[in-house]
C-alpha cells in the first residue's frame, strides 16, 4: 500500500514526509495517492532525501556503497566496467529508474548502465551472487513496468546503441539499446526495413522478444520471424549464441517468449527492400464509427499482403477533445500505382473528413503516431485478440469510448493477415497465428488524480467485451495485473516453453516479465 507524501516535508523517518530544503523538518500537507500534488511531492521527497543521505555519508569519509541499502560494489569491477554504476543519489539517477509509463514509480538499488555485452555479464553476476532481484530495461516503453525494479539491480542496455547493416546480404545486427526511429533510420539509408513497431520511441529489443505486430507484418511477418540469431547472457553468465544452427531451443523461446531465458546484447534481422511507401491517416468523426468499423472488417477482409492498416477510435490531436476514428496505414508495394489502386475504395469511403495518404519514406510512418504517446503519461492497459469484429463488440466499443475520461486515451485495433498468418503457432513461441483483429485499450492520462477513474473505465470496458474475445493475450501488451493470462499468451508453447526455462533460468532469476515459472 502506497503511503501519503508532502508537499513541504517532514521527518526523514517517515515515508509521509520529505525533507526542506534545509534539511530540517517543517509544517506538512499531506497528500495521499491518486490526489493533486501526490507524485510531485514523492519525487521531490526522495530525491531531497537522497541528496541529503550523500551529504551525510561524505561527511563521514564513506561511499555510497555504505548507505543503507546500498550494493557494495567492488573497486575490480567499478574499474573494468565501461558503462555506469550509478545509486540513489547519484546525478542521472532519477532519470535512469524513469520508464515510459509515468505510472511506474521504482527505486533500484543500482542502476548498471551497459555498454557492452561484458558489461551486462557482470551485473548478472552480481545480481546472482547477491541475490538481487534483476530488471532488464532496452527502450523501457514496456506498460507493465518490468524494466525496473524496487531495491534490485535495473541492467539498463540504453546506451547499447551499435548497428551494422549489410545491404549485400540484407541483414541488419543491432544492439538492444536502440529505438525503432533509429533502427530505421539507419536501415533506409540501404533502402531496408524489417518489421518493427508503429510508435518510434519503442525499444527494438522487448518488441522483438514478444513477437512484434508492426506494418509490414503482413508482407514479412513478424519481428520476431525476422530474428536470425542472437547473443544472450543466461543466468549464468554465460554468453550463448542463439539460432537455427546453435542452440536452437533457446532461438525458437526468444521469439515471442519475453525475457525470461536471459539478456540480449545482440540481435540479428533479416531485412526487406522497402523505401518509399504509401502511407498516412484517414479521419472519419464518430458519429461515423459503426459504419467505419464496419468497412474496415470487410476490407481488410481482402486486404493485399503489403497493406497494413489499424483502426482507432481517438481523440483529434489539436487538443480539442474531439472524438474520432483513424485509420493509419502502410502500403508496401514496390508499384506506387498499384498501392493506390488498393487503397482507392477505403479512400472513397464516406468520404473521410481528412485524406493526408502520401508517399513517403517508411522510417516517416513509424513516427506519425509518436505524439500521441508521449513518455511520462499514466499508463493502463487491457488487451486481448477478438473472435471476430462483430456489431455487438463494435456497439459497446464505441458506446465505451464516448465515456472514456481521458483525452488521451484511445481504443485500437491491430489486423493480422498475410504472412504473420501462413507461420506455424508452434514454429516459433508466438503462437497467434489466426487472421484476426488485435484488440488495445490504451488508457493514458496526466493526472494523478484521474487514476482510480481511469483504471476503473478500462477494466469495465474490458470486462464488458469479454464474451467477444479468443481466450489468447498479447504478451507486449499485458499489464502489471495481467500475470494470471501467462498462459493465453503463449498458449499452445506453454509447456516447452517451461522446459526451455529450466534449462536456461532454474532458479528463475529473470522473472521480471510476463513469466513462465519453472517450478510450474
Amino acid at each position: 500500500m502506497e503511503m501519503p507524501a508532502t508537499r513541504k516535508g517532514c521527518h526523514d523517518h517517515e515515508r509521509t514526509a520529505g525533507w526542506s530544503d534545509s534539511g530540517n523538518a517543517s509544517l506538512a500537507v499531506v497528500v495521499t495517492p491518486g490526489e493533486a500534488g501526490y507524485e510531485e511531492a514523492r519525487r521531490v521527497w526522495n530525491a531531497t532525501a537522497d541528496r541529503h543521505r550523500s551529504q551525510r555519508i561524505a561527511q563521514e569519509g564513506g561511499t555510497m556503497n555504505d548507505a543503507p541499502g546500498a550494493v557494495a560494489v567492488s573497486d575490480e569491477m567499478r574499474a573494468s566496467f565501461s558503462g555506469s554504476l550509478i545509486q540513489s543519489g547519484d546525478d542521472g539517477y532519477e532519470d535512469a529508474r524513469r520508464v515510459h509509463n509515468g505510472l511506474i514509480d521504482k527505486r533500484p538499488a543500482l542502476i548498471a548502465r551497459c555498454l557492452t555485452t561484458a558489461d551486462v555479464v557482470d551485473a548478472v553476476n552480481l545480481a546472482r551472487e547477491r541475490e538481487l532481484e534483476i530488471a532488464v530495461r532496452g527502450g523501457g516503453h514496456n506498460v507493465a513496468g518490468k524494466a525496473v525494479t524496487d531495491g534490485g539491480l535495473m541492467i539498463d542496455l540504453a546506451p547499447m546503441k551499435g548497428i551494422h547493416v549489410a545491404p549485400q546480404t540484407r541483414t541488419v545486427r543491432a544492439q538492444p539499446g536502440l529505438t525503432w526511429r533509429e533502427f530505421n533510420r539507419a536501415a533506409a539509408i540501404h533502402g531496408l526495413a524489417t518489421t518493427g513497431g508503429v510508435v518510434s520511441t519503442t525499444g527494438i529489443a522487448g518488441l522483438t522478444l514478444g513477437g512484434g505486430l508492426g506494418y509490414l507484418m503482413g508482407r514479412y511477418g513478424l519481428t520476431a520471424d525476422n530474428l536470425l540469431s542472437a547473443e544472450v547472457v543466461t543466468a549464468e553468465g554465460r554468453v550463448l549464441v542463439a539460432s537455427a544452427d546453435e542452440n536452437e531451443d533457446l532461438f525458437w523461446a526468444l521469439r515471442g517468449g519475453g525475457g525470461n531465458f536471459g539478456v540480449v546484447t545482440s540481435f540479428q534481422y533479416r531485412a526487406h527492400p522497402v523505401a518509399t511507401v504509401l502511407g498516412g491517416m484517414l479521419v472519419h468523426p464518430l458519429s461515423t464509427a459503426p459504419a467505419v468499423l464496419d468497412f474496415y472488417r470487410q476490407f481488410t477482409a481482402g486486404a493485399p499482403d503489403e497493406l497494413g492498416v489499424g483502426c482507432g477510435l481517438v481523440h483529434a490531436p489539436d487538443g480539442s477533445g474531439a472524438k474520432i476514428v483513424a485509420l493509419p496505414l502502410c502500403h508496401a508495394a514496390e508499384d506506387l500505382q498499384r498501392a493506390e489502386a488498393d487503397l482507392k475504395a477505403l479512400r472513397e469511403f464516406g468520404p473521410p473528413d481528412m485524406d493526408a495518404i502520401q508517399p513517403m519514406p517508411y522510417p516517416a510512418v513509424n513516427t506519425m503516431l509518436d505524439e500521441a504517446f508521449p513518455r511520462g503519461a499514466l499508463n493502463y492497459w487491457k488487451s486481448a485478440f477478438l473472435t471476430e469484429l462483430s456489431d455487438a463488440a463494435v456497439r459497446i466499443i464505441v458506446d465505451a469510448f464516448e465515456q472514456a475520461p481521458s483525452t488521451m486515451t484511445c481504443i485500437v485495433f491491430e489486423h493480422l493477415h498475410g504472412e504473420v498468418t501462413r507461420v506455424d503457432p508452434t514454429a516459433t513461441a508466438f503462437p497467434h497465428r489466426q487472421s484476426g483483429y488485435s484488440l488495445l485499450l490504451l488508457t493514458q492520462w496526466a493526472d494523478p488524480a484521474d487514476t482510480r477513474a481511469n483504471i476503473a473505465w478500462t477494466r469495465e470496458t474490458f470486462d464488458a467485451l469479454g464474451p467477444h474475445m479468443a481466450d489468447r493475450r498479447y504478451v507486449n501488451y499485458m499489464s502489471a495485473d495481467d500475470a494470471g493470462f501467462v498462459r493465453q499468451a503463449y498458449g499452445p508453447n506453454y509447456d516447452r516453453l517451461v522446459e526451455v526455462k529450466r534449462r536456461f533460468d532454474p532458479h528463475n532469476l529473470f522473472h521480471l516479465n510476463q513469466n513462465i515459472d519453472p517450478a510450474t
